[in-house]
C-alpha cells in the first residue's frame, strides 16, 4: 500500500493517563510508535500514526488504553485500497 497515510484525527486511541501506571508495555508492543516513555509514565507521542490493532490495550494490565481495533482509519485504508485495486481491473478483484 505504498503512497498511503493514515487519516488524521480518526483514530479510535483513548488513552487515560490518570490510570496509567508507567509499566510501559505500550511502547513495547506498539508496531509504529504511538506511545513514548516520559518520566514515570507513557504519554502518546503520535496518535495519527495508531493503526488500530489493539496491542497496546490488550496488553495494559491498568486498562488505561482503549480502542476499537479494526476500525477507523485503517479500516479506511484497507476499503481505499481495495476500491483502488477494483477500480484498476475493470470492476473485477481477482
Amino acid at each position: 500500500m505504498i503512497g498511503f497515510q493514515y487519516l488524521a484525527n480518526v483514530a479510535t486511541l483513548e488513552f487515560i493517563g490518570e490510570k496509567c501506571v508507567g509499566c510501559g508495555m505500550c511502547v513495547e508492543v506498539c508496531p509504529h510508535q504511538v506511545f513514548r516513555f516520559e518520566g514515570s509514565k507513557a504519554k502518546v507521542v503520535a496518535r495519527d500514526d495508531c493503526m488500530e490493532c489493539g496491542a497496546c490495550a490488550v496488553n495494559c494490565p491498568a486498562s488505561a488504553i482503549r480502542v476499537d481495533a479494526g476500525v477507523g482509519c485503517a479500516s479506511g485504508m484497507i476499503n481505499e485500497w481495495l476500491a483502488g485495486v477494483v477500480g484498476s481491473r475493470g470492476g473485477r478483484c481477482c
